[in-house]
């Protein structure tokens, strides 16, 4: 029930301690500030990263092949691995839980991609159908890559929206030619890329297509699959199996890392969103950190207007008061003063935290900082026990003042 009486003598007492009252509050403001704004930031730490990892595919497993390290076999160490096509069909043979599977080739020489008269600084790969799977790649229009076209050699591309934008403008792109390097290729799919303008400024043909065009070999550059899910828990064996295939075709060493580089893209993401576990947890500590020491102030000026309130209690007492109506009046007071500087504090955190994210253009690794909803409410619960906990020693001390010995305090 709304007692009027005592929020005249809260308001009172705050009133003649205005200075006190605020240093105290804003110990608390700044606790409850730092800790929204640094959660904030953490979750903008964390929308980066999974930017990052939502270009690929979260369960795929990319293979490139580099130098050996380690003397194996009779072979000296600096030895160059090349992938082929060979390779490419012992992994799919050999090794049977992956959902989708492709090669790879970068044709990093081929830059210049034309349509009638419009010219564009753009890049082509080479693949296998599977490679829409790990490189999430999404479809706006017509196919990808086929088993067909890779059978028979067809000269067709997925091109990305960025070529469509800038070769194509206005026109429909699908059963058009391109100019790779001298060659037609028939446009017969349009795809956007999560991953950014430089994803969406690709061509992606046949690989052996390429092969037969460009480089009259078998090379490849990676292979790269997804996993199944099932297999999602076992990411170090899939990594261990998968480089010592290869090191029985290749001899070299299958602890050898630099031979066959293995990146496992479930591993390294959870092994960093691990880490920004351990980071919301410090910010979490520092911010608990700074807002129990502003608790710790309010219960300290509490108590210091218990001592000074002790012959006012004490007739209080005198005059029928329970020990009851007593702490609730130091409870109140408690309550009001760290709910007040700590909503404040929160809504100056948000506030914030939204105009970053309004204002200030995201970065590859900081995106989108925000505030959770429960996370605030949970904050506003955790200033009201704080406030309680803060005036239950004072008010507790209060109720236990005798009238006959508080008449006599100065």
């Amino acid at each position: 029930m709304f007692d009027i009486d005592k929020w005249q003598e809260i308001f009172a007492n705050i009133k003649k301690n205005r200075l006190r009252t605020f240093l105290t509050g804003f110990s608390v403001s700044w606790g409850i500030f730092m800790l929204i704004v640094l959660l904030g930031a953490g979750t903008g730490l964390r929308n980066g990263v999974k930017n990052q990892f939502s270009r690929d595919a979260v369960n795929s497993v990319w293979l490139n092949a580099g130098k050996t390290a380690n003397a194996f076999e009779g072979y000296q160490p600096g030895r160059e691995i090349k992938f082929t096509n060979e390779d490419f069909e012992l992994v799919q043979n050999t090794y049977k839980n992956y959902e989708h599977i492709s090669a790879r080739m970068h044709m990093w020489e081929i830059s210049i991609i034309s349509y009638q008269n419009n010219y564009g600084n753009f890049n082509m790969k080479g693949v296998h159908p599977g490679m829409i799977y790990p490189e999430k790649i999404n479809l706006i229009k017509g196919r990808f890559i086929n088993e067909k076209d890779i059978l028979e050699f067809r000269k067709v591309a997925c091109i990305g929206r960025k070529m469509v934008e800038e070769l194509f403008k206005k026109q429909e792109p699908i059963g058009k030619e391109i100019n790779i390097n001298g060659i037609l290729f028939k446009v017969v799919g349009v795809f956007y890329d999560d991953g950014g303008d430089q994803d969406n400024r690709r061509a992606y043909v046949p690989v052996s297509t390429t092969q037969k065009a460009f480089t009259g070999n078998s090379r490849i550059d990676q292979i790269v699959m997804s996993i199944s899910e099932a297999d999602i828990e076992n990411t170090e064996a899939i990594t261990n199996e998968l480089r010592n295939i290869l090191a029985a075709k290749h001899h070299f060493d299958p602890n050898d890392k630099k031979a066959v580089f293995v990146w496992n893209n479930l591993k390294e993401y959870r092994k960093i969103m691990g880490l920004l576990d351990g980071i919301t947890i410090f910010i979490w500590i520092i911010g608990l950190g700074t807002l129990i020491a502003g608790i710790v102030g309010v219960s300290n000026i509490m108590m210091i207007v218990v001592k000074e309130r002790t012959n006012e209690i004490g007739i209080r007492k005198a005059l029928g008061a329970t020990p009851a109506s007593i702490i609730s009046l130091i409870l109140q007071e408690a309550v009001f003063i760290t709910s007040l500087f700590g909503y404040t504090g929160l809504i100056l955190g948000v506030f914030l935290v939204e105009a970053f994210q309004k204002f200030v253009p995201d970065s590859d690794y900081f995106r989108k900082p925000e505030v959770n909803l429960m996370v605030a409410l949970q904050a506003m619960a955790l200033l009201v026990v704080a406030g309680l906990i803060a005036g239950y020693f004072p008010a507790r001390k209060a109720a236990k003042v005798e009238p006959i010995e508080a008449l006599r305090a100065e």
